[in-house]
């Protein structure tokens, strides 16, 4: 199984007026292509900080990352906010959505940066609302869609550009628990059609829908376990992420 993602002794610690904090204090992760993880811990564990490392929104104070075998850790900002546009898709609790934007129009907004024409724009993001069902509501504005259609907005917006992983954070933080099980179903879907996708949850039963669960403690990993092997990809071969492209 190739890595996407491989961490060693990644720490990072904060300046908190004359107190050191460490939030991580030496944690070795692998998560391979196609694997499903929950991250899962009490606040304060880490566990934001671990997602924020491996999102590439921070960087760490010492240790090594690498995001499908290449070195990211001490990327500047500039190689960092590369690979967060083109190789890791974000989905999060407050949906991140522009008011004013149809749900088409929010979906594109990743593929602006990459040079990519306005129709084939366009086309991916009416191909990614596809896949979360959303095929009737592109022309809808946030306020007009429900909760769950908002954050399926999301999803197709983290899916758009066929990022290497899908993470999301707290991804049913804001819905009810019927429309939660049903975002958790697509991200089965999603992971049963070749995607990498990394959840992270503080609750047990969003975390089982994945094939691992990861628990940090204080700054350290507490546990990783095994829930279930990996399913037979629907459609690896179309949805397997691609390397990392070079500078």
């Amino acid at each position: 199984m190739t890595d996407v993602i491989r961490t060693e002794a990644l720490t990072r610690s904060f300046e908190m007026g004359s107190t050191t904090v460490q939030a991580l204090r030496g944690v070795d992760l692998v998560i391979g292509r196609n694997e499903y993880v929950a991250i899962m811990g009490p606040s304060g564990s880490g566990k934001s900080t671990l997602m924020n490392l491996i999102g590439c929104l921070d960087t760490p104070t010492s240790g090594e990352y690498w995001l499908n075998g290449n070195p990211v850790a001490q990327l500047g900002e500039d190689e960092l906010a590369r690979i967060r546009n083109r190789e890791i898709g974000f989905v999060f609790q407050t949906f991140n959505l522009l008011a004013r934007a149809t749900a088409l129009r929010n979906v594109e907004l990743p593929l602006i940066y990459g040079g990519i024409t306005p129709a084939e724009r366009r086309e991916l993001a009416a191909d990614a609302l596809r896949q979360v069902d959303l095929e009737d509501r592109m022309d809808h504005r946030p306020n007009q869609l429900s909760g769950g259609q908002r954050q399926r907005v999301s999803i197709a917006r983290a899916l758009v550009t066929k990022p290497a992983l899908v993470l999301a954070d707290e991804p049913t933080g804001n819905l009810d628990s019927k429309t939660s099980m049903e975002i958790m179903g697509l991200f089965d879907r999603l992971h049963r059609q070749g995607n990498t996708l990394v959840v992270v949850t503080h609750e047990r039963d969003i975390a089982e829908h994945a094939q691992r669960i990861v628990t940090i403690k204080d700054g350290r990993i507490e546990s990783d376990e095994v829930l279930r092997s990996a399913p037979a990809s629907e459609s690896v071969a179309e949805s397997a992420p691609r390397a990392l492209e070079a500078e």
